[in-house]
This record gives structure tokens, C-alpha cells and sequence, in this order.
């Protein structure tokens, strides 16, 4: 299949031979001007459930299996993942109109078979599972190294941020891995007039329709004028409008009565994924997830105001706690390039040592670091995993959070256009896979990105060496400007990987020499700025 898919690829067409094989490529018709976003409304069940035929090699019976291709035209919006969702939504109503919706990622894949059961259970709760709107499981990878690299896999989130959230019956939609009530999904508002015996509505369509008339019924519900003047993207379904369109419609559905459940099972993980194996790759991700989350802080659907009697305070504050990522850039920022500048400059920002003033600083800071620690080794991290996961947040807070606060201010103001939706990419070289499995970071571009984040290492790293020059000789130096010094060494322990892709390793991997050159000059140039 592969070396057929390639050989296609080349030649820009499908072999009379391959066409004739496959029903699917009938449907795609010979026209030059069908490709992947121009082409009509494609839908064919591969098996049919209901078949006698329709069992495994074993004689089990299989479910029924649908390929769906929404139509696309140049001159409609698609809106990407949401209108995806939305389309499969109607399509599968016609076929089965299932109660439960199972919602993964294309590449997520299942890791435990009782996860439909261990669902249900919660739906079918004789107390409150007829108020269960969706039970979401944490996202989870089977590729993270050892010590977490590029912090893919934040326990403290998962075990205890996101549990948090599930306590107020508000836990996150992040989009996948998620079980939903059709009802709820598709718009209807929770109504306490039901048998409270965790109920669900079964009804199944027509299974006297033939697979032929259930697909010709679905190529309409998939097409691009069948949403114009319905409520789909708007009271039905995800919400269109925003590239985090799962968080939004997760707190629109909480708003409309339901509840929510976040489970994570003890024994394994129900579901998982392929996480981003390169740093350039694990920032784009982020930037797109803060562009997002700042988005909906900034709409309507800010949670202080559209959930304002709808949600507990506490869950209206734990979405701001996400939403707000991009907005903690500024403040990093601040600490990162500030300290060290002015210590160079011999500024004291902070009491010194010998004041009692010192005090409040110095507990503050210490009692975060070691309450961070033990929950992190608590949640099941290694030291070592637990300080890549600080300078993983780091370079987030000083590189693609600036850009997601940036570009959001601009789209609210006029000043861009909304831009499209930046798919992750997750193939990578044997080389890349071999470094990331060793737990060696990976750089290897010229982006702005790592010009940031390589100026941003260079700045502290002449702040402390300059400082140390400048107050280690003066009696009560080091006592005056003694929180800088702290505050820049643990900046530049975090940021040693930077500092060795950009002066020592020479791998594919490694930080190019323009980039060296340009955070050089960048840091040395605010450097003599200050000092002017």
C-alpha cells in the first residue's frame, strides 16, 4: 500500500490498474480539478455491521466501518478540526445515531479495551450519570522519554490541575481521548426531567435502510451548503471561530447544566498518542494552544463572564489558569532580561541580603521551588525529569507564549488576519528519533524562535559572568545583589542545553552558527543600551 501511495504521489495520478482494484478511487472521478480541498461529499461503508459476513477471523462479530470525506469547495470556510467533528457528528447520526461518541486523534490509538465499559459505567450511574455529559482522559503518550524531555507529559497537570477541575464537574474537553452524550454534543441543554436512572437515549435509526440509501443520505449532511442558516458551529456541536474550538465547546456544554467527568485510570492508560520528539516542534504546538486559549479569554467565552452563574468560581478560575498562558510571558520576560541587565550594571532589584526584607523574597521563592519538587516526585516524576519540565516552561513563557500574546493582540485590533491551523508534525529523521531517545535537545533551525531563546540565554549568561567580575571583589557585593545572582544561575543552569548546541555540539541537532552569531550581538547590544 505504501509503495503504491508513493508511486501516485510521483506520477500525479491513479493507474487504471489501482482504480479498478479499489472502489474508493471511483468515486474521486478523473477531473483535474479534484484534489484534497475541492471535491465532493464522499461516503462508503467499508463493512457493514448488520452483515452476516461482517465477523473477524476468529467469527466475532465487527462493527461497522465508514469512510467519510466531507465536501470542500475553494469558496467555503471548512474551519478545520471543529467542522471535521461536526460533519462526522451528522454522518454518524444517520448511520447508527449511537448514543456515546468516542472522539481520538488521528494519532492516538487505544491502550485499553475496558475503556468504553469503564465510560459507561459513568453515564449509566444510577445518581448523576444522566447530568454526564462527557468523561475525558488525560492525553497521553507511549514515546516520552524517561525524564520527559520537552515536558510532553505533565503529571502534575494530569494528576492534580485537571482532577482539581473534574471536582467542580468542569473538567477540560482537550480534544481527544474524550466519551460524549450525543445530546449534550449536539446543543441540548441539560433538563432535570429525567428518570435519574442514568439514563441515555438509544434510539437507533432506521436498520431497515440499505447501505446504499444511508450513504447517499449522509453525502448531504457532509457537504458545504447543509450548516448555512443552522446553529451548527454556533448552539450545535464544536464551536467554530477558535483554534482551541474542544476547550470552548467543553465550557459551553458545563454552561448549558451538564457535567463533566475527568477520569485517569490506576491500572494504564486508556489511550495514547505520539508525542513532539523536537524542541521547534513542541513550541509551535504550545503557540498555537496559548494563541487559542488567550482567544477564547478575550471573546465572549471568557469563562469570568460567560460562565458568571454558570460555573463554580473555582472552575471559572481554573480555565483562566489556562487561558492566560500567553499573558505570563511578559512577566517572565521581565525576570529573564531585566535581573540580568541590571546586574551587570550593579542595579539592585531586590532587598539585600542583611535586610529582613530579604526574608519574605527568599521564602517565597524557596518554599515554590520545593513545594514544586516534592508534588512532582509525588506525581511520579524523576529530579531530573522534574527540572526539564522547569526549562521546558521556560522557554515557552520566553518564546512562543510572547508570540501567542502578540499575534492575539494584533487579530483583536485589526492589525493581522486570522491565521489558518498549524497541523504538528510528528515524522522526524532516525538521527532526530536517536537524539531524542538519548534525551539530547533538539534545535537544528534558524527560526526566530531559537533567536529568542538563544538571546535570552546569552543575556544571562554575561549578566552573571559580568556580575561576578564586577561585585565578587567588593566588600558586601555579593550580600547586595545576592537574589540576582541567584536568580541568573538558576536561569543559566536551565538554559546549559542552549549554551552547548550553540558553542560545542556540531550534530544536526545543534543551534546554527547565524543563530550564535545573532544572540551574541542581540544580548551585547541591550547590554550597552543599559549601560548608556
Amino acid at each position: 500500500m505504501k509503495s503504491r501511495i508513493e508511486t501516485m504521489a510521483e506520477k500525479g495520478s491513479v493507474p487504471p490498474e489501482t482504480r479498478s482494484q479499489h472502489k474508493g478511487f471511483l468515486q474521486w472521478g478523473r477531473h483535474n480539478n479534484v484534489t484534497k480541498r475541492n471535491h465532493q461529499s464522499i461516503v462508503e461503508i467499508v463493512i457493514d455491521g448488520r452483515e452476516e459476513d461482517a465477523v473477524d477471523e476468529d467469527g466475532d462479530r465487527l462493527p461497522t466501518l465508514v469512510y467519510v470525506a466531507r465536501e470542500k469547495r475553494p469558496q467555503f470556510h471548512h474551519n478545520f478540526k471543529a467542522g471535521a467533528m461536526n460533519a462526522l457528528i451528522r454522518a454518524s447520526s444517520e448511520m447508527s445515531n449511537g448514543a456515546v461518541i468516542l472522539n481520538l486523534d488521528c494519532d492516538m490509538f487505544s491502550n485499553d479495551p475496558d475503556a468504553i465499559r469503564d465510560a459507561l459505567c459513568f453515564f449509566l450511574d444510577e445518581q448523576s450519570g444522566h447530568r454526564i455529559a462527557f468523561v475525558q482522559h488525560p492525553q497521553q503518550y507511549f514515546n516520552v522519554t524517561k525524564n520527559d524531555l520537552y515536558g510532553n507529559s505533565p503529571l502534575q497537570t494530569d494528576k492534580v490541575e485537571l482532577a482539581g477541575m473534574g471536582g467542580y464537574g468542569a473538567a477540560l474537553y482537550i480534544g481527544t481521548g474524550c466519551f460524549h452524550r450525543r445530546e449534550a454534543l449536539c446543543g441540548n441543554k441539560y433538563s432535570s426531567k429525567v428518570d435519574g436512572q442514568g439514563s441515555i437515549n438509544w434510539k437507533s435509526n432506521d436498520v431497515n435502510k440499505t447501505a446504499k440509501e444511508m450513504e447517499e443520505a449522509s453525502k448531504v449532511l457532509v457537504s458545504c451548503s447543509y450548516e448555512e442558516g443552522t446553529r451548527w458551529g454556533k448552539e450545535m456541536g464544536l464551536v467554530y471561530g477558535c483554534p482551541v474550538e474542544d476547550v470552548v465547546t467543553g465550557m459551553k456544554i458545563q454552561c448549558n447544566g451538564w457535567k463533566s467527568i475527568y477520569y485517569r485510570p490506576q491500572k494504564e492508560a486508556a489511550f495514547l498518542g505520539v508525542a513532539p520528539n523536537t524542541l521547534e516542534i513542541s513550541l509551535i504546538q504550545h503557540k498555537r494552544w496559548a494563541e487559542g486559549l488567550f482567544q477564547i479569554f478575550l471573546s465572549s467565552y471568557c469563562p469570568l463572564v460567560y460562565g458568571h452563574k454558570r460555573l463554580p468560581l473555582g472552575a471559572q478560575l481554573g480555565y483562566c489558569t489556562y487561558l492566560l498562558w500567553a499573558a505570563t510571558a511578559f512577566p517572565t520576560l521581565c525576570y529573564l532580561v531585566l535581573a540580568p541587565l541590571c546586574l551587570l550594571q550593579g542595579i539592585p532589584l531586590f532587598p539585600q541580603v542583611s535586610s529582613p526584607w530579604f526574608i519574605p523574597f527568599a521564602y517565597v521563592y524557596g518554599a515554590r521551588t520545593i513545594y514544586s519538587l516534592v508534588e512532582g516526585l509525588m506525581c511520579g516524576y524523576t529530579v531530573k525529569g522534574w527540572w526539564n519540565l522547569q526549562r521546558v516552561v521556560l522557554l515557552r513563557r520566553s518564546s512562543s507564549y510572547v508570540f501567542s500574546f502578540v499575534d492575539t493582540v494584533a487579530k483583536q485590533l485589526g492589525l493581522s488576519k486570522a491565521s489558518g491551523f498549524a497541523v504538528t508534525a510528528k515524522v522526524v529523521t532516525e538521527d532526530v528519533r536517536r537524539r531524542y531517545e538519548e534525551e539530547v535537545m533538539e534545535f537544528g533551525s534558524s527560526s526566530t524562535t531559537f533567536i529568542i531563546v538563544a538571546t535570552v540565554a546569552m543575556v544571562n549568561l554575561f549578566g552573571l559572568v559580568g556580575g561576578i567580575g564586577k561585585w565578587w571583589w567588593v566588600d558586601g557585593g555579593m550580600s547586595l545583589m545576592g537574589l540576582q545572582f541567584g536568580l541568573c544561575s538558576v536561569v543559566v543552569g536551565l538554559n546549559l542545553p542552549v549554551y552547548v548546541a550553540l558553542f560545542f555540539r556540531r550534530d544536526d541537532g545543534c543551534l546554527p552558527v547565524d543563530v550564535m552569531f545573532k544572540a551574541v550581538g542581540l544580548a551585547s547590544l541591550a547590554a550597552c543600551l543599559m549601560a548608556i
